[in-house]
């Protein structure tokens, strides 16, 4: 392991230099000499400890230095999570976790989070088929992020929003909100009622694809985690006037490890793209087309009836879903929920998040 100076005497944890009972920084990094070396260095079996110019002394055990270090980070995996196509999914036999247990108890709430976290989507049964219930179980996990929507979003196919998904016509893969500067963190769906036939939803775990594409052609991986596009939402219907522009790459990784924490893919709202040099375009449409052909593999595609009763929470970081066309009246509500307010449930519940 290799530290900096700067870096070894910014993280101290001593008292003059670290509140433990907010577990804030008190030192002002500022004032550190950037030049700064320790006077003395010694190292025992557990600890190493630095003596500083000043005389002040700064402590670290080597475990916390191995867990923290660049190279002991760059090996860390920052969310476990379990790849799949639909046949690995189906294999698992995931459970639904009932709502009572869901609502009433940890162990039913950890037990939800943990499948959320490894596979990206998760289920309720027996939730009572309205749009309050469905609240009450949404803000079991999470604060409910209000957008252009509204607060609980509650549709049929009556063209009410200048969107796609208010019609019964079918819908290709994709994720929410990619027209946000950071698009919705969680999805709940729960269809209330349907009187006809069709409309299955479909669910494709995008980081399963995107690992296909890494293996298969890293180079195109790379310029997909690098060319900024712009999505774009724009509605001009009575009551509603928004013009929303969000802005990054189809994959985001974490630089440090290559991990991939957030897909941005939707073709409906990709606007005109004129972030990529001329001598880029043809490569990243060539790599984009790969991202998309893994994505659009039968095998990758889980079709799920959406029924009353039976809630589902879509990782829109992660898992893109769409569905095929249908007939007949057909009720859905549901939300979106703030991502750093599930992953704090998860880690208060000691799950890794």
């Amino acid at each position: 392991m290799r530290f900096d100076y700067v870096w070894l005497r910014d993280h101290c944890r001593s008292a003059s230099c670290y509140n433990t009972k907010t577990n804030q920084r008190s030192l002002d990094t500022a004032s550190v000499d950037l030049c700064i070396k320790p006077k003395t260095v010694r190292v025992d079996e557990t600890t190493l400890f630095l003596t500083w110019p000043d005389g002040h002394v700064t402590r670290y055990g080597l475990e916390w230095l191995v867990k923290n270090s660049y190279e002991g980070q760059k090996r860390q995996v920052m969310h476990p999570r379990i790849l799949w196509n639909a046949e690995i999914y189906q294999q698992a036999q995931v459970p639904s976790v009932d709502c009572q247990s869901f609502l009433e108890t940890n162990e039913g709430l950890k037990e939800f989070l943990q499948n959320f976290l490894l596979y990206g989507i998760a289920f309720v049964e027996n939730v009572p088929p309205t749009k309050e219930d469905t609240e009450i179980l949404a803000e079991r996990i999470s604060l409910i992020r209000e957008t252009i929507y509204g607060r609980m979003w509650y549709f049929t196919s009556d063209f009410s929003r200048g969107d796609t998904a208010y019609t019964k016509l079918a819908l290709d893969r994709h994720t929410d909100t990619t027209y946000f500067q950071e698009p919705c963190g969680i999805q709940v769906f729960h269809c209330l009622k349907h009187e006809g036939t069709g409309g299955r939803t479909l669910l494709v775990d995008g980081f399963y694809a995107a690992e296909q594409v890494l293996q298969q052609a890293p180079e195109e991986f790379e310029l997909l985690t690098k060319v900024p596009l712009k999505h774009e939402y724009i509605e001009n219907v009575v009551g509603c006037h928004n013009h929303m522009i969000g802005v990054g790459p189809v994959l985001n990784i974490y630089p440090w490890n290559n991990e991939l924490y957030l897909i941005r893919y939707n073709n409906y709202d990709r606007a005109v793209i004129n972030t990529v040099p001329y001598d880029v375009v043809h490569r990243w449409y060539a790599a984009h087309r790969t991202l998309t052909t893994e994505l659009r593999r039968p095998e990758n595609e889980l079709w799920v009836k959406l029924k009353p009763g039976k809630a589902l929470f879509v990782d829109n970081w992660r898992v893109l879903h769409g569905r095929e066309s249908f007939t007949g009246y057909r009720q859905l509500c549901g939300c979106y929920l703030t991502r750093d307010d599930m992953l704090n449930t998860a880690r208060f519940l000691g799950l890794q998040a």
